[in-house]
This record gives structure tokens, sequence and C-alpha cells, in this order.
């Protein structure tokens, strides 16, 4: 069995974010979802769970970070640049920011955004030979 990616965040309204991440063309899986949490299907090993910020508090004793504030930057592959605009500018028509300006490497690609709690993914295409070798020398 591949391993299995389960990234769990916490979220002011449940609903307004299974809207927006169906928005980007991910589903919910319901059997992993109920009134505190949904499990979003981000592709056969990543999942990512929304949680109501009383049930993310159940799994920590530590405080939840402000909005305002960043612990972690998601990061996902895309299989082109094409991919990495559709999700990104879906991401942004559902209510989502763009929070940087886009990024061309000429090997990579990427562009990012905040979703309606805060948390920031990047989208990222790499050409394949890159990421088999590495970048090229400067």
């Amino acid at each position: 069995m591949d391993t299995m990616v389960f990234i769990n965040l916490p979220v002011d309204d449940l609903e307004r974010s299974k809207a927006f991440y169906e928005a980007l063309g991910y589903s919910i899986n319901p059997v992993f979802s109920d009134d505190t949490a949904a499990c979003v299907v981000i592709s056969d090993t990543i999942y990512l769970m929304v949680l109501t910020k009383a049930k993310f508090a159940e799994f920590t004793d530590k405080p939840i970070a402000d909005p305002g504030t960043i612990e972690v930057i998601n990061s996902l592959s895309a299989p082109s640049k094409d991919d990495v605009h559709r999700v990104v500018d879906a991401a942004v028509m559902a209510g989502g920011s763009e929070d940087r300006p886009e990024m061309d490497l000429g090997f990579m690609y990427q562009r990012s955004f905040t979703d309606p709690d805060g948390h920031r993914w990047e989208y990222v295409w790499m050409d394949p030979q890159a990421a088999e070798d590495g970048p090229p020398e400067a």
C-alpha cells in the first residue's frame, strides 16, 4: 500500500471550506465527514481534513494559530502549467486570494494562494527532466 498523506486544517466555516475545495475540482468523501469535519479527496493518496476549530482542538494541547500567521505551506505538484493556472484561478474565484506573484524558473513554475481561512497552498509544475536530474546549473 502506498503511503497516504492526511493534511489536517482548522476552519471557521466547514460548509464554506467544503464548497471552496469542491470548486477546485476535489470531492468530499462522506464516509469520513460529519458536521465537525470533512474529508477532501485530493488524490488516491492525499486527503485534506478540514475540521471545525473545536474538532481540531481535540487533537492538540497547543493553541491554534491565528489566521494572520503561517506555520506551514502546503505544496502540491501539477501535471502542467495549465493545471497550475486552473487550480489557482479557481481558488481565487471561490473566495481565496493569490498571495504572491507567480514564480517561473524555466524548469519550474509555481503560483500560490490562501484559502478563505488563510491556509497557504502552492501549486508547482516541474519539467519532468529537471525533476529527474535536478535543476539546471545557473
